[in-house]
């Protein structure tokens, strides 16, 4: 079965071509296209520039992925040799999501074939299955993102529960907006982790809101405000060139500290949610899974587990949106849908 995947959920298009087989999840081909360098000049995502992007990017980033899987243009008269088209049609922007949804119905109509309908959500998790046959259900997939923060069990590709998730910012946004405090760029987590290789850690003692409760919900927005307070109260404001210059070392364990701090109560309560749920397999995924210091900490504490599940975290460049995963997720599917049955979802949960 082979699958083209189109993701557009917010400022990245992707699309890639996916081939599964009793052996697993192949990847034929991707490209990905992003308008992240202009939302990096005004320090967040305007929904309207991410959707006109989509637009310019959506047609050339699915041409380009056809071409480099099967020497496909579209002006051939005949299909692409592609069973369906699996696409995010929720949550995401809703602009965005539409120029994915419209240019994938239009698709099926023309090639006369099925559509699959992705939650972004679980797309994240499906990065996990390329050349992964080690994966074992029940599996505990701990989805953590710009958006989402949340801890779901799968106890098969069908089934699927939601443990806990944020209550209010999610890990990558307490990444953003903490960074937006300290003068950094959009978004902030990469720069944070890498500034963080130069600090301390236990500089600052900062709260980790939610680590001892005992179900499996997550909480930010205090972590934020504490680093809100602590610049001023001590009056520091790295938005001032000549500040953050001279303080460097303050900024390196700022950052060191805000980054042990979301990565311990990340780990802490997915190796709690692991040892609750006695699952065979832990899978990392979103976009702050590509973080260094996250996929080291959770690997080590894994392996200190004494059932041992085994541990599955997609390379980096699977972790952030792109079509291989919304194609993966989509090659599981049992679903299929006529062009005219599919509407996207902005508010989708799981």
């Amino acid at each position: 079965m082979t699958i083209l995947g189109i993701e557009t959920s917010c400022d990245e298009t992707g699309a890639a071509v996916v081939s599964k087989t009793d052996g697993g999840i192949e990847l034929l081909s991707q490209s990905l296209a992003t308008s992240l360098n202009k939302h990096a000049q005004t320090g967040g995502i305007i929904p309207e520039v991410a959707a006109r992007e989509q637009v310019k990017f959506i047609i050339p980033t699915i041409e380009n992925t056809l071409k480099e899987a099967f020497g496909y243009t579209f002006s051939q008269k005949s299909p692409p040799p592609v069973d369906a088209i699996a696409v995010t049609y929720g949550p995401g922007l809703i602009g965005s999501l539409l120029v994915g949804v419209e240019t994938a119905k239009t698709l099926s109509m023309h090639w006369s074939i099925p559509l699959i309908p992705v939650n972004h959500m679980y797309g994240h998790i499906y990065a996990n299955f390329f050349h992964n046959s080690e994966i074992v259900f029940p599996a505990l997939a701990l989805v953590v993102s710009g958006g989402h923060t949340d801890l779901v069990l799968l106890t098969s590709h069908h089934k699927l529960t939601v443990l806990g998730g944020t209550r209010d910012d999610a890990a990558g946004e307490a990444f953003d907006k903490i960074g937006r405090l300290l003068g950094l760029p959009y978004p902030a987590g990469p720069t944070i982790s890498h500034l963080a290789e130069k600090g301390d850690e236990k500089a600052f003692i900062l709260p980790r809101p939610m680590i001892g409760s005992k179900d499996f919900s997550f909480s930010f927005s205090g972590l934020k405000t504490a680093v809100f307070n602590l610049l001023k109260k001590n009056n520091w404001n790295f938005n001032d060139k000549t500040f953050s210059e001279n303080n460097q070392q303050l900024l390196f364990d700022l950052c060191a500290s805000v980054e042990y701090t979301i990565v311990s109560v990340l780990t802490r309560k997915t190796i709690a949610a692991a040892k609750e749920m006695k699952v065979k397999s832990v899978l990392l995924s979103g976009g702050v899974a590509a973080n260094k210091n996250l996929r080291k900490t959770l690997h080590h504490e894994i392996n200190n587990l004494a059932h041992s599940p085994y541990l599955s975290i997609p390379s980096p460049d699977l972790c952030t949106d792109n079509g291989a995963m919304i194609a993966a997720a989509g090659a599981y599917s049992k679903q299929r849908l006529h062009w005219t049955e599919l509407s996207a979802d902005p508010s989708l949960y799981y």
